[in-house]
């Protein structure tokens, strides 16, 4: 009797640890994947992402998620686990597609395809790293496109690198370099500091901040007096430096931020960096000298081109918008609509100055160069540089605001000669777009 008792109890040991180990595995499957029938479901409610031009850009077949545009947009869709979004609009819209709400985006695919096309055209033949283009609507802070370079497919992530999948034109910061002069000069009209056609002695070189100074240089030749249109038509520090000299520095900073630098970018759910000023209790001579030409302080692709898009809108700040139907836009006056329009005007000059790389012929282009030296181990290098141009189109009563940046190129890296011609590039597909012809220009016309 004894031994049956035994016998019985074991038994009932070992179906007890049989039920729990099933309770174990149950548990698992659904805490780390669900049946694969299960998941099917799941990926097949999932909402479609679509284009402002309605082009499908993410859906759900038989179980899978698919991108039928490949890498188009890749970066800002980012990518999907097996029932989840793990980066992107897949991952911050995770709720709403996974209830099987559409996302419509403020993507113009045309425009995307076009700024994706002219990175990786120039990127490689300058022997860059990385690249990003931002292109606004300039009424609506609509974000037209948002390019990043190298391309990446969300359909084969697992086999991409993390570089890749990168979202630069939100996430990367830099130092804008001499394309805050623009905005710079904006802010000194305003504040009446300036004119257009203020004279000021420009050497090649000046000593700017006293005993804990620096010597502030030009690298572009040029006379030694140059008008505030002079200063930003020859991209000069030296006339940055007496164009700020008597700008306080509160009112200054403050216009920088104004224009959104050193903000967080009110794009909901969507990750974006904010970019850096420094605070207003560090701000010396030399350091209201060195922002007054972007140095000391970062941006992204994205700021930078909310922050042109104050010029090209008539003096209003506008947030950048990405999806369609969002509210929480921020809106604010930056400067009084004259002194925007005159400052494009100034930057219809400096266009014409370099017409051979940035400007088209017969269109209205204006925007700022920028060729900025990367800090390395605390030290601003002298072997690599962000390229970076800032416009819009057309000059006198904008549409398109665009921001582009290459980091790294080895060759021809100066902004003039790579990101200006990526801007230029992307504006002639966009009036191509838009069947806009240049105008005939005068004695062109026939008999």
């Amino acid at each position: 009797m004894e031994v049956k008792i035994r016998a019985r109890s074991h038994l009932m040991r070992i179906l007890a640890l049989l039920m729990f180990l099933t309770l174990v595995w149950a548990y698992a499957q659904l805490e780390w994947g669900a049946p694969q029938g299960a998941r099917k479901k799941v990926v097949q409610a999932r909402g479609t992402v679509l284009s402002a031009d309605g082009r499908v850009l993410a859906t759900s077949v038989d179980g899978q998620r698919v991108y039928p545009q490949g890498t188009l947009a890749g970066q800002l869709l980012g990518m999907m686990g097996d029932t989840e979004g793990l980066e992107g609009l897949e991952h911050a819209y995770d709720g709403p597609l996974m209830a099987g709400q559409n996302l419509k985006l403020t993507i113009d695919t045309g425009i995307q395809a076009s700024a994706e096309s002219a990175l990786a055209r120039a990127v490689p033949e300058h022997q860059g790293e990385y690249g990003a283009v931002v292109v606004m609507e300039t009424r609506t802070g609509r974000v037209l496109a948002a390019a990043s370079y190298p391309p990446f497919d969300p359909g084969t992530w697992r086999s991409s690198s993390e570089g890749a999948r990168r979202n630069r034109a939100f996430l990367d910061r830099f130092e804008p370099g001499s394309t805050v002069k623009a905005l710079v000069v904006g802010a000194a009209l305003n504040e009446s500091l300036t004119t257009r056609n203020t004279l000021y002695d420009t050497p090649m070189s000046r000593f700017v901040g006293g005993r804990w100074g620096s010597r502030i240089g030009d690298s572009v030749a040029h006379p030694t007096t140059l008008t505030t249109e002079g200063v930003l038509q020859y991209s000069s520090n030296v006339g940055m430096t007496h164009i700020v000299e008597r700008f306080p520095k509160e009112r200054m900073r403050g216009y920088l931020e104004a224009y959104g630098f050193g903000r967080e970018v009110p794009l909901p759910a969507v990750p974006a960096a904010s970019g850096q000023l420094q605070p207003l209790s560090r701000w010396s001579d030399l350091v209201r000298a060195t922002n007054s030409f972007g140095q000391g302080m970062s941006s992204t692709t994205l700021q930078l081109a909310a922050a042109f898009n104050v010029l090209a809108n008539d003096g209003r700040y506008l947030s950048p918008r990405l999806v369609e139907g969002e509210t929480g836009q921020e809106r604010r006056d930056v400067l009084r609509p004259e002194v925007a329009r005159e400052t494009r005007a100034m930057l219809q000059t400096v266009v014409k100055r370099i017409s051979g790389t940035a400007g088209l012929d017969g269109y209205d282009l204006a925007g700022k160069t920028g060729t900025a030296q990367v800090v390395v181990d605390g030290r601003y290098s002298s072997s690599i540089y962000d390229s970076v141009f800032a416009g819009f189109f057309p000059a006198e009563s904008p549409r398109v605001t665009i921001a582009v940046m290459v980091h790294g190129a080895k060759v021809r890296y100066h902004g003039s000669m790579l990101a200006a011609p990526i801007f230029r590039a992307i504006s002639a597909d966009v009036l191509s777009g838009w069947g806009v012809v240049p105008p005939v220009q005068e004695g062109d016309g026939k008999e």
